[in-house]
């Protein structure tokens, strides 16, 4: 079996892996993206419902080098930022490999490099990359995380992931429970009371809410204040506007906004009306779910009971890295996240890098490619090749020599250059 071989192999073409490949084209370092999907993307593309537009400005939200062009709205809808990331790929002639999926990713003894053993789904041809550095850029949310409830497999009504709701035309009349208070589940909820839905929520945590554009105002003061005092104005102005919503089953959290994303990753929830909609009534608020009864009924930590005819579960995604990654200890815990913390969350040892992990977002994926990158460039050009003719010493490589290219050698052919 022929071994691909290519300086930087990235896994996963969603924002992060197209960000670290543009980036490192622009220094042309040569890598190749391996995406399991179809197309790049694939969350924004194939698994988002309709009304989903990027609840930050654009000028938080752009990839490296590559802004969002001038006539694109403030807030970016989705189909518009799906035109940007196709148009991103084509700039910067991003090389990905679709349809390939990872099995096992190692570091190999007899090289020292990373291993990756690849199912080809087009082809159904097994396949082997070595690089000398990976880039785990599979990000956060690779598979969707659905709570284990009591009584969940019995319930006889629908029951379904956010990543599959597109919008609420076929919940008209029916009772829908939404299970979730992010920014997904909120947005999902207002949707459906707009499609007729009887809609109900469940929140059973703390939660900053605020428009997309005091969220945006918030971002432009932490330029120039430091966080206590932007986090001030936020609340302040978020009580402003809704008021005391405690008797609607919301309470804020003690620590501020911006202060809990700093420390956790913890993201405020942008409010594009549902709470409007909790405070007439036409949304309701539940607390945390005790268990799944007979039929279509969900009893609640509170006691009480109700019928739902469908459950939506904005709740979330999981990481898959573990799955596959085997030397993971290099950089990831063992719930498959970076050790260090940001921002030093990015780098391994022995190569390895991971893009899309920091929980902040577009900017944050920006921040993480370009650190890669250059990383990888300050590695590379930092090696030297003593001439063969200084002090009368043979030539001595530090690097192989095709690590500006990409090629394919039978395995047994392969040299040791180390």
């Amino acid at each position: 079996m022929p071994i691909i071989e290519v300086p930087v192999v990235i896994v996963g073409a969603g924002p992060a892996g197209i960000a670290t490949a543009g980036c490192l084209n622009k220094l042309r370092i040569s890598n190749i993206v391996l995406e399991r999907d179809d197309c790049p993307a694939s969350l924004w593309r194939k698994r988002a419902y309709d009304r989903l537009k990027l609840h930050l400005g654009k000028d938080f939200c752009s990839l490296p080098h590559y802004p969002f062009p001038s006539d694109f709205p403030k807030f970016v809808l989705r189909v518009d930022f799906l035109r940007y990331i196709d148009s991103y790929v084509a700039h910067f002639g991003i090389a990905i490999n679709y349809n390939c999926s990872v099995d096992s990713a190692f570091i190999d003894q007899s090289s020292g490099k990373w291993r990756l053993l690849v199912t080809n789904n087009s082809s159904g041809a097994d396949e082997i990359y070595e690089a000398e550095f990976l880039v785990v850029a599979s990000g956060e949310n690779s598979e969707e995380y659905i709570p284990n409830i009591q009584g969940l497999e019995s319930y006889q009504g629908e029951s379904m992931h956010c990543s599959k709701y597109l919008n609420g035309r076929e919940m008209y009349k029916k009772n829908v429970l939404v299970v979730g208070c992010g920014n997904s589940g909120m947005e999902i909820a207002y949707d459906l009371s707009n499609w007729g839905a009887y809609t109900s929520i469940v929140i059973r945590s703390q939660v900053h809410y605020f428009t997309k554009e005091m969220v945006y105002a918030g971002m432009l003061m932490l330029k120039h204040f430091m966080v206590e005092k932007v986090d001030k104005m936020m609340v302040l102005m978020s009580k402003l506007k809704y008021g005391n919503m405690f008797k609607y089953g919301l309470t804020r959290p003690q620590e501020g906004p911006f202060a809990l994303k700093i420390k956790g990753g913890t993201t405020p929830t942008i409010d594009v009306g549902c709470i409007e909609k909790i405070k007439k009534g036409k949304v309701k608020v539940y607390p945390g779910i005790s268990s799944i009864k007979e039929g279509k009924v969900v009893k609640f930590v509170d006691g009480q009971h109700a019928h739902f005819d469908a459950i939506i579960f904005a709740t979330g995604y999981k990481t898959n890295v573990l799955k596959w990654l085997k030397d993971y200890k290099n950089l990831f815990n063992e719930n498959g996240m970076p050790k260090p913390s940001y921002p030093n969350h990015w780098k391994g040892e022995h190569g390895i890098y991971s893009a899309g992990f920091s929980k902040r977002g577009l900017e944050g994926i920006s921040f993480d490619a370009m650190k890669i990158a250059n990383d990888i460039n300050f590695t590379l050009t930092s090696r030297v090749i003593v001439p063969a003719s200084f002090a009368g010493q043979k030539a001595t490589f530090k690097c192989n020599p095709q690590t500006l290219g990409l090629s394919i050698r039978p395995i047994d052919q392969l040299v040791d250059w180390s």
